[in-house]
């Protein structure tokens, strides 16, 4: 099984431009190709899991990835998946973006000499004239068809900006320029990205003759029923600071049973005979697949000691075996302390009166003692596991 055989069994593949030239292509390992990502926030998120990962197999596989940092493209905003406009970002807050972005992809991706490369379109956007881009690639475009694009579509009775309507030319002009300066001939992205990759093929195409052999791949992403990324309406961040590797990790143990099977095909190098195995899985044994689908991705993100650990504290609350010492901890800087306190002051509750909700609803327990009082008084002494729901707690322990 080739590489573009590999992708097609994961169910990655949604839409494709010359399937024959682009399996011939990647299945030899002759591909360069190129994945966008816009600086909106200084951590990548679960939500880009898909990306990098398609990433990491293609180079693999002996292809060259272009990673394209989004440095020009973020000042304008992708309309796509929005019902209104991204915050504008200033020039220092996206440049420093930009750089956690490439700590955290390197460790998927290996760059350096005949590796992967790492680029930014603030590079070559930032210096255009626009009245040279309107000569030069505005006359590729129809306004009708792009006002037929589903990014904008959507956006049109609730108002879209006409800094927002560049995006699809920004876009497309970057694979017009990294396939003249590149020779990057492969774009993928997410299946919602589908009318702003085309118009990038379409450009090359109009510009350099039609036999210009630009190609176009998007992935299944959330549009497609894949909720990825995305907790009690918080982002799960790759920033360890952002989102702790426990937290990661119990996000991944807590896909539905639906889903675990198809994350791991698209997510996890796990062999796919291996995969095939799990299919069959029923009851209990869905729960070890979310463990090993956890497992798996935090090992990436975090390194196999992190996901080793917070395998551990999992197993030690919710299996019975494990080490402890390994949960997510407050510490508390005396001997008692008031229930709704704690919770607040362990994250679990936003504030006391959520926390007293939240007690009078039977969902909090303190070391599995279901607790109806709110004005419990919790005595921390060699700590004291404190516990919302079936999937959140924490360990109290003296400061």
């Amino acid at each position: 099984m080739g590489i573009y055989e590999e992708l097609k069994e994961r169910g990655l593949i949604a839409q494709v431009t010359d399937e024959p030239l682009i399996r011939d292509l990647i299945n030899n390992g002759k591909a360069t190709f190129y994945i966008g990502f816009d600086c909106t926030a200084d951590s990548l998120t679960a939500g880009h899991f898909m990306a990098l990962s398609l990433m990491k197999r293609l180079q693999m596989a002996g292809n060259k990835p272009i990673a394209l940092i989004g440095g020009g493209t973020t000042m304008i905003g992708d309309p796509s998946g929005r019902s209104d406009m991204r915050k504008m970002l200033t020039r220092e807050d996206i440049d420093h973006n930009a750089e956690c972005f490439k700590k955290q992809m390197s460790r998927f991706i290996e760059f350096g000499e005949g590796k992967a490369m790492m680029v930014n379109n603030a590079d070559w956007l930032l210096n255009l004239n626009y009245v040279d881009l309107l000569r030069e690639v505005g006359a590729c475009f129809s306004v009708n068809n792009m006002l037929r694009a589903e990014c904008y579509k959507q956006r049109m009775e609730k108002g879209l900006s006409f800094l927002e309507f560049n995006y699809m030319i920004m876009q497309s002009y970057d694979f017009y320029y990294l396939f003249k300066n590149y020779g990057c001939s492969l774009q993928f992205g997410g299946d919602d990205q589908w009318s702003n990759m085309l118009g990038g093929t379409e450009l090359i195409r109009r510009k350099l003759g039609k036999d210009a052999s630009a190609m176009t791949i998007t992935l299944l992403t959330d549009s497609n029923g894949m909720k990825m990324g995305k907790t009690a309406g918080n982002a799960v961040w790759l920033d360890p600071n952002k989102t702790p590797p426990y937290d990661f990790f119990q996000y991944w143990r807590n896909v539905g049973d639906a889903d675990v099977i198809k994350c791991i095909k698209m997510l996890t190098f796990i062999p796919l005979d291996e995969i095939k195995r799990m299919e069959s899985w029923e009851g209990s044994e869905l729960n070890r697949a979310k463990e090993i689908l956890a497992f798996e991705l935090t090992k990436l993100v975090h390194g196999e000691e992190e996901a080793q650990k917070a395998l551990d504290a999992a197993r030690a609350v919710f299996g019975g075996a494990g080490s402890s010492e390994n949960m997510p901890t407050v510490s508390v800087d005396a001997d008692e302390i008031g229930l709704l306190d704690l919770m607040v002051m362990s994250k679990l509750a936003p504030s006391k009166g959520e926390a007293r909700r939240l007690i009078q609803q039977g969902g909090v327990s303190v070391d599995d003692e279901k607790i109806s009082d709110v004005n419990t008084v919790v005595t921390i002494g060699d700590g004291r596991i404190i516990r919302k729901g079936k999937k959140q707690f924490v360990k109290a322990v003296r400061g």
